[in-house]
């Protein structure tokens, strides 16, 4: 098992945080999962820019974390849900105020990337 050399400072709250939200996808899948949007298949076409593995692995750490939780159904095809616990939905207006942010200066972050990409004369 990896060990990792420099300790992880839990103590700072931002920290936490973001070893919560940490993965490029995560508050995207906890946002479509408070939306309604339960099954890894659903997932899998309203996050149509992630491969399907990675929303899978994100949703075991999520879930890991103790922020969604899978409800499995008996039966064949296998059924498979995932709901988001107490802790998953007290994080939703951290991801509401990151979606905001993200709407609000959208302009200016296309902006700067478009300067960056332009070839220097």
């Amino acid at each position: 098992m990896y060990e990792r050399k420099i300790p992880e400072d839990l103590e700072c709250g931002i920290n936490v945080s973001m070893k919560v939200l940490s993965g490029k996808w995560k508050a995207c899948i906890l946002d479509s999962i408070s939306k309604g949007i339960r099954r890894p298949s659903e997932l899998h076409t309203a996050i149509n820019t992630a491969a399907p593995r990675v929303i899978n692995m994100q949703l075991r750490e999520l879930e890991e974390y103790g922020m969604v939780y899978k409800k499995s159904y008996p039966g064949t095809p296998l059924k498979v849900e995932y709901y988001l616990t107490h802790t998953g939905e007290s994080i939703l207006p951290v991801v509401a105020a990151i979606d905001q942010w993200g709407v609000h200066h959208r302009g200016h972050i296309i902006r700067m990337q478009h300067a960056l990409q332009q070839p220097f004369s």
